[in-house]
């Protein structure tokens, strides 16, 4: 297909980029390899796996630690490997996971440097982080599917579902890979996934008979997603635990509006404005929320702001306002929009808030001396007629900013 062709010119790296990024990388290694013992860096991630997209400005680097001398000393790997880096580089920035690793950035080009113990085997594997090469190796073994992955790679990440992230919890990009090639290219991934329905079983290693079987060998946590995908390398887990409900059918009915009309657009990231966000509501009422996020990891900082928000649309529905689109974004820095697009119309008056059938006399009493005067019987139940707190959507909002709950998971937050 020609559009397939000409989105990957644009995200393929050129031969230019691929050398210049090598040199970067070589040289990175080579001052981190240097005094090294028992250990080695090498690269990896989506650099091993030859499924980078163009003008990335990144790395991951896994130094892997000897296992004989290691493997009793997993929980110190961090603290030995900070050590040395600070020997060779100076500063370094240390982030918390379920192995500390650690970030340096130079000249625009950022590198995590991930300890692990070097493994042939996911079974001897002390942390998750250890498996990550094997990830690697049994991508490169399906080469010829590298720009077919980029391409599916692109297509998540322009339709909004890529990231594995707790505040993102889509498509990461190992399951970009293993879908790629469970299905033979990025077109008849798009095919199938129109077609995917409530519960997708896919084991490309074919390492149990039947779905039966994954639900029998696996945990009742490890198969909770839409998706069940049977990592390649680690039979007893689904390389797709992380992807929620909503990302999974947006993915569905992305396939779906493609295959319809496939253009290049499909493929474009869109950066959200504010202009566009005024079109999109309308004669609606608009709510914009200016946040600047925490300091600290990734993940929980994106993981507070996702809470942040979830809170206050939950208490718009709640307070009956109608909410016709939500949503946020994170320049993964500093700065987040959070907005909300919802009915203009001020809510009634008042609101009739129903309480215990009648025959419950004990709790009808209770129910009458809280609503003192304001109560009435219907369909033999009890309704107080209460005045409501809110009638405004942005009253409600500028209260909701002020809620301790919101304010522990940003740095700060107001109604723009």
């Amino acid at each position: 297909m020609e559009l397939l062709k000409s989105v990957l010119k644009g995200i393929k790296p050129s031969k230019e980029e691929e050398r210049e990024v090598k040199k970067k990388v070589d040289a990175f290694l080579k001052r981190i390899n240097k005094g090294l013992r028992n250990a080695k860096a090498e690269l990896g991630g989506s650099g091993a796996k030859e499924t980078w997209l163009s003008k990335a400005h990144d790395a991951d680097i896994f130094v892997a630690f000897n296992y004989n001398k290691y493997k009793d000393k997993s929980e110190q790997l961090s603290d030995i490997l900070e050590k040395h880096l600070k020997r060779i580089i100076g500063k370094v920035s240390r982030l918390h996971g379920s192995r500390d690793y650690f970030q340096i950035k130079e000249k625009g080009f950022t590198f995590e440097v991930v300890p692990i113990l070097k493994i042939k085997d996911a079974k001897d594997a002390k942390n998750i982080t250890d498996v990550s090469p094997l990830h690697a190796a049994w991508v490169k073994k399906h080469k010829r599917f590298a720009d077919e992955i980029r391409l599916t790679k692109q297509f998540c990440k322009a339709q909004g579902v890529y990231g594995a992230e707790s505040y993102i919890k889509g498509f990461s990009g190992y399951i970009c890979e293993i879908l790629t090639v469970y299905y033979k290219g990025f077109m008849n991934l798009i095919k199938n996934g129109t077609k995917w329905k409530e519960k997708v079983f896919i084991d490309v290693e074919r390492y149990y008979r039947n779905k039966k079987e994954i639900l029998d060998k696996l945990n009742l946590a490890k198969v909770y997603s839409p998706l069940i995908i049977i990592d390649p390398v680690q039979k007893d887990r689904n390389a797709a635990a992380a992807l929620n409900e909503e990302k999974y059918e947006q993915f569905i009915c992305s396939c779906k509006e493609f295959l319809k009309r496939p253009t290049e657009e499909f493929f474009e990231i869109k950066e959200v404005s504010v202009d566009e966000l005024k079109q999109r509501a309308g004669k609606d009422k608009l709510i914009l929320l200016d946040v600047a996020a925490l300091s600290g990891k990734e993940d929980v900082v994106g993981s507070k702001l996702l809470k942040a928000v979830e809170f206050i649309e939950k208490e718009l529905i709640k307070k009956e306002f109608k909410v016709y689109e939500k949503g946020w974004k994170w320049d993964k820095n500093k700065k987040a929009l959070f907005w909300s697009i919802v009915d203009k119309k001020l809510l009634s008056e008042y609101v009739e808030k129903q309480g215990p059938p009648v025959r419950l006399k004990e709790y009808v009493e209770n129910f009458k001396k809280q609503y003192k005067g304001k109560t009435f019987v219907k369909k033999g139940k009890i309704f107080a007629k209460v005045k409501r707190e809110f009638r405004d959507s942005s009253e409600l909002v500028k209260e909701l900013i002020k809620d301790k709950y919101v304010k522990e998971k940003v740095k700060s937050i107001s109604l723009l």
